[in-house]
């Protein structure tokens, strides 16, 4: 499957998180964007050293900015299970607005055409590192990593996208 491209529909699928009251819940990803300027950022793993100490600090120190830029929504997806998301969620306490979205069986990354096997490594079947800017289901931008590189993916690549 060819990866998710400028101009495509944001496909939908179906997200985990827990809730401020620590229940489990599901949301669509359609029902999250539709209407809305977004972005969904997509990382190979949780508490991983370049997706805990660069990519998603990245979004969390210029969520502001981001959100005066007319973003609606931040959101960080990988494939890990909606427990580990929380406890990395946990370990940003000063995040207002980025949001972890557990894609814990790989779907919805397989349906962006971003799956990165790392089985050589350990890790399995992950999501390339990407971020997207959508406006309204529709892709504006898609920065898209070869491998588990992060160069065209920050917050401030987006940013100049807008």
């Amino acid at each position: 499957m060819a990866p998710i491209a400028v101009g495509d529909a944001l496909p939908d699928g179906t997200l985990s998180y827990f809730d401020e009251q620590g229940q489990q819940q599901q949301v669509s990803v359609h029902a999250v964007a539709a209407g809305k300027k977004v972005i969904l950022f997509g990382v190979p793993g949780a508490f991983t050293p370049t997706c805990s100490l660069k990519h998603v600090p990245g979004f969390i120190e210029k969520a502001e900015e981001l959100k005066a830029k007319g973003v609606d929504e931040i959101l960080c997806i990988s494939v890990n299970d909606p427990f580990v998301m929380k406890a990395w969620a946990q370990t940003y306490p000063d995040n207002k607005h980025v949001k972890f979205l557990a894609d814990g069986s790989g779907t919805y990354t397989h349906a962006l055409g971003l799956e990165l096997d790392l089985t050589d490594k350990g890790l399995g079947t992950r999501s390339r590192r990407f971020a997207l800017l959508v406006e309204d289901l529709k892709v504006k931008a898609a920065n898209v990593e070869s491998g588990g590189e992060f160069t065209v993916s920050s917050a401030d690549d987006i940013i100049k996208a807008l």
